[in-house]
């Protein structure tokens, strides 16, 4: 039995002899992967971009809801102090206490 049979994997291996293919890129193939390459990354980003927008407004209206909760708590609690400072104030009524 030859060695190259006995070992997994040693007839993948390829020699400069075997391959067809030369080893310096065809200038006009490697400019067309670019640009494909490019065109993918770019789509990638702008659905990134839409994602992110999303959920930035989200954030934003969030933000909003909670803004107008303090303003309505904040009107609340100065409408209860003039309230209180209006309320007259009775006189506390003062006895000594003997030991």
């Amino acid at each position: 039995m030859p060695i190259s049979i006995a070992i997994k994997g040693l007839q993948s291996i390829k020699l400069m002899q075997n391959v067809k293919k030369s080893g310096i890129p065809n200038k006009e193939d490697s400019e067309f992967i670019k640009l494909y390459m490019y065109e993918k990354e770019r789509n990638r980003l702008k659905g990134e971009e839409i994602r992110i927008l999303l959920r930035l407004e989200f954030i934003q209206n969030r933000l909003q809801e909670i803004q107008s909760f303090y303003d309505k708590k904040a009107e609340q609690m100065q409408i209860k102090e003039g309230e209180n400072s209006n309320q007259e104030k009775t006189d506390w009524k003062t006895m000594s206490i003997d030991y």
